[in-house]
């Protein structure tokens, strides 16, 4: 599992290193056939990320390559998977709020998570224990792993605060998330916080959110990350479907509603 890790981290380093190389010039948007945006980063990214990874031997789902049949996926029982840039319209907008996504699934759960913070430096990630998560932010990311390793902090969530804080997308709150804050809004003060990618299941992991409702459309590879950082400091990241902890590679890639919470 460490080495695993080490291996994460080093993959979403360099592919924050190329990301910005992009986000720095005059860059093309391409609309894909789901009518997301795709542009050269989310491309660069994950050709970076993908050779990393190969060299665990443990197949990967990621945003940027060709989905394989479910008859096939469904055979394993570990798998990485991946968004090389999460929040491309953030990246587009150049707020900074996007992030490099991945995690190492087996038999549906999520174990390790590795979200990367391009812009700010910002590195997010589970212990190989698989016990805690953590947070760093580097000065460059031409650094050793075994240092960031050695100088990460913890992070925890907040727990019975006096002020709900509840995270949300700067591109999608909807009327069943409007719905879902003024029922909480109830019983306690409600403010919320803006944030675009996974940067969302973050900061609830930190304590600087409580809750996290989706209630819009998501694929795995912008949750599983998130969802592993967030269950390693004791989260429960719910499906509203089925009211049970979210499973990664199913049949359909296509995330139900869920909801992040202590």
């Amino acid at each position: 599992m460490q080495d695993n890790l080490n291996i994460a981290i080093e993959a979403a380093l360099k592919a924050g290193t190329e990301i910005l190389k992009v986000y720095n010039t005059d860059f093309d948007v391409v609309v894909k056939k789901d009518d997301s945006p795709l542009t050269q980063a989310d491309k660069n990214a994950n050709e970076v990320i993908n050779p990393y990874l190969k060299k665990t031997d443990i197949p990967i789902i990621s945003e940027e390559n060709k989905q394989l049949p479910y008859a096939e996926r469904k055979q394993w029982n570990t798998c990485w998977i991946v968004d090389p840039l999460d929040g491309t319209k953030e990246f587009i907008n150049r707020n900074g709020e996007f992030t490099v996504n991945i995690a190492l699934v087996e038999n549906g759960t999520p174990q390790l998570g590795v979200i990367y913070v391009p812009v700010t430096k910002t590195l997010y990630f589970t212990a190989a224990n698989l016990k805690s998560s953590k947070k760093i932010v580097l000065e460059s990311e031409d650094v050793v792993v075994d240092d960031i390793l050695k100088n990460a902090k913890d992070i925890k969530p907040e727990l019975n605060p006096d002020v709900i804080n509840i995270v949300g997308s700067r591109s999608h709150l909807n009327e069943d998330t409007e719905k879902f804050i003024a029922q909480v809004g109830k019983n306690k003060p409600v403010e919320i916080v803006s944030k675009g990618s996974s940067l969302k299941f973050c900061l609830v992991a930190e304590g600087k959110a409580h809750l996290y409702p989706r209630f819009a459309p998501t694929m795995e590879w912008d949750t599983a990350a998130g969802d592993a950082i967030c269950r390693a400091v004791g989260l429960e990241v719910i499906d509203q479907t089925t009211a049970k902890p979210m499973v990664y590679n199913k049949e359909n890639l296509l995330n139900n509603y869920f909801l992040v919470q202590s």
